[in-house]
């Protein structure tokens, strides 16, 4: 199958006699003893089977679990590795990923945040007690684009899983497992949810390895799971997914053009710009280049700011990914220890039409 027919087809499980055409909502919290009983939801549902059957073929992997949110998802991970595991991770990642590692996994596990473009820093940032490379690409919110293929080699050298963020891009724009990552991670709250409506979060696996079964057991004993009504809305929102991106992609590549040339944008963060410097290599391992970009104003966090107060199409909200377009100054989001540019928007591009957008910002602009 490709992508779309997967995405239309793999997420439904029919359970009812009469054979709708659309999966219905179990929300029954306890089944009947029986020989393959699903028992009780917090260990498995039907709607969370059919999602997470339509995950694993999205991402071309072996199984996957869903989880509550992208949060709850990573967490299963660093909860999954041994106590004392030294984990490497990106020095442009996600903030609250980053915060667990730095204050939730302090004193369990040891990080090392390093440039994951610079090759020869992953080799010397690997130590005896590492176990784990995280990998975000494209980053949030700088848009940086990590070479998988690379870090997956120096992983093998040395033994250690290789788990990829794959929530900018997509399954439709890229599959990290096929280019030898262990493990995905999603937000699924973002595009895969697409609405701004869901929460939720999932891990897919290369293999079921004894790893994978400590992760399912984080999942199953742990219980952050979702529940039976986003899964539906989930696998629903999933069936429009390659279409939805298009539009993100095409809309962001236009939106990026406009911006990247303009008198008072200092820089544009797109991979999808010739200019990026992460471009040849997003090319090789990326089909697009999804619906994130970001900008840096110029004059300071002042400008930044007012150029947001006067947009009209681009509610200044956090999160990214759904339909409506979106954006926020990063540095005031993630709080006095953030890493990012005072003056760097994130921008999550959405379905309006194009010319909507870009006369929106100019305007702004003025």
């Amino acid at each position: 199958m490709k992508i779309e027919t997967i995405a239309i087809h793999a997420g439904t499980i029919i359970t009812d006699s009469h054979r709708p055409a659309i999966q219905p909502i179990t929300t029954s919290t306890t089944f009947e003893h029986h020989e393959g009983s699903l028992i009780y939801t917090r260990a498995n549902n039907p709607n969370r089977l059919a999602l997470e059957q339509v995950l694993a073929q999205l991402e071309f992997g072996d199984d996957a679990a869903a989880f509550s949110s992208g949060n709850a998802a990573a967490m299963a991970v660093f909860q999954a590795l041994p106590a004392g595991s030294h984990i490497i991770a990106p020095d442009d990642m996600y903030h609250g990923i980053r915060k667990q590692l730095v204050e939730v996994f302090h004193g369990i596990h040891e990080t090392s945040f390093v440039n994951l473009a610079d090759e020869e820093a992953v080799k010397a940032a690997v130590k005896k007690n590492t176990r784990l490379i995280w990998v975000e690409t494209p980053s949030n919110p700088l848009l940086k684009i990590t070479d998988i293929r690379a870090l997956v080699k120096i992983a093998k050298e040395h033994g250690l899983l290789v788990a990829c963020d794959n929530t900018f891009a997509t399954p439709v724009f890229q599959n990290p497992l096929k280019l030898g990552a262990d493990l995905v991670m999603h937000s699924t709250t973002k595009f895969l949810g697409g609405h701004s409506d869901i929460l939720g979060g999932a891990l897919i696996t290369r293999g079921k390895s004894e790893f994978w079964e400590k992760i399912r057991l984080v999942q199953h004993v742990g219980g952050a799971v979702p529940s039976p009504f986003d899964c539906y809305l989930l696998t629903r929102s999933i069936k429009t997914l390659p279409y939805r991106m298009r539009g993100h992609h095409d809309n962001a590549m236009k939106l990026a053009a406009f911006l990247n040339g303009h008198p008072q944008v200092e820089k544009v963060f797109y991979p999808g710009l010739e200019n990026h410097p992460g471009f040849e290599i997003a090319k090789s391992q990326m089909s697009g280049f999804s619906g994130v970009l970001s900008l840096m104003v110029k004059g300071g966090a002042a400008k930044a700011d007012e150029v947001i107060s006067k947009l009209k199409y681009f509610t200044h909200a956090t999160s990214l990914g759904g339909v409506e377009s979106l954006i926020e100054r990063r540095a005031a989001v993630e709080g006095p220890d953030s890493k990012t540019p005072p003056n760097l928007l994130r921008v999550s591009v959405g379905l309006e039409n194009s010319e909507d957008l870009i006369e929106d910002f100019e305007e702004a602009f003025q």
